[in-house]
């Protein structure tokens, strides 16, 4: 494929594209095997936890993964919003968004970590900016929130489907904004394997409170992945005011790439 005339991040290469659904069915497939490690990441406090769906997909996409979280003791909720369709689906500004997180603030009376995959993390990122006072953190999975949006592989699809044009000084003043660091803890999962999204699209720029995670795996396996659900859970049980990266243990070596490179 072309590079990006823009910024010189490459499409996904077409093989990863075509194996997608294939190595996402794989990786679903594993989690009977992962029980063991799935079964050591930290335990939670009961604290809530809004999950984002990513595009064209609905509650329905998530539902393992929340109640992977439930099971681990949050209080894991569906976004409630129907197709992540853009701003179909939240509203040109958002509120929409801003209304499902301010009401299970008002009801848990604590503030509440955002888990998005891909679309849905950008909508985190942005919702975290717009109330910091009622998010804990922001965990995002295969997300571009930065570098060259027409190089992901459903662009032009979004562009029909959800009436957002991925240029323009609106688009623009996102991606200027994508270098600031969030008001809130920040961890981006991102595979190399991506076959939809660039993963040099997912990287967060360094920061104290900021973190690159990376995972071998598909983008539409993020959510049934194991090694992403351990990640998941690790991350929602550090306290914010502890923060601290990610460990790789050494007996996750073979799961976790040892270096966080982005070269």
């Amino acid at each position: 494929m072309q590079a990006s005339q823009t910024s010189g991040i490459r499409p996904p290469s077409v093989l990863l594209t075509l194996t997608e659904l294939h190595r996402a069915s794989l990786e679903l497939a594993s989690l009977p095997l992962a029980a063991p490690l799935l079964a050591l990441a930290p335990r939670g406090d009961g604290s809530p936890v809004l999950v984002l769906p990513g595009f064209i997909t609905s509650d329905r996409s998530t539902r393992l993964l929340r109640g992977y979280l439930e099971r681990q003791g949050y209080d894991a909720h569906a976004w409630k919003l129907g197709r992540n369709l853009g701003p179909k689906a939240i509203g040109w500004e958002g509120e929409k968004l801003l209304e499902r997180l301010s009401m299970i603030f008002e009801t848990s009376g604590r503030k509440v970590s955002l888990v998005g995959w891909s679309l849905g993390g950008i909508m985190a990122r942005e919702l975290a900016r717009a109330a910091p006072d009622m998010v804990e953190r922001v965990i995002s999975l295969g997300s571009p929130f930065t570098g060259d949006p027409q190089a992901t592989t459903p662009a032009k699809l979004y562009e029909h489907l959800t009436g957002d044009a991925l240029a323009g000084e609106a688009l623009a003043r996102r991606l200027r904004e994508s270098v600031e660091p969030l008001p809130v803890p920040t961890t981006s999962i991102y595979s190399r394997e991506d076959g939809v999204v660039p993963w040099r699209n997912c990287i967060e720029p360094p920061h104290a409170r900021a973190e690159n995670i990376e995972v071998h795996g598909s983008h539409c396996g993020m959510g049934v992945n194991p090694a992403v659900l351990y990640v998941v859970a690790d991350r929602l049980a550090t306290p914010v005011d502890a923060w601290r990266p990610f460990r790789r243990e050494s007996w996750l070596g073979g799961v976790y790439p040892s270096s966080p490179s982005i070269n």
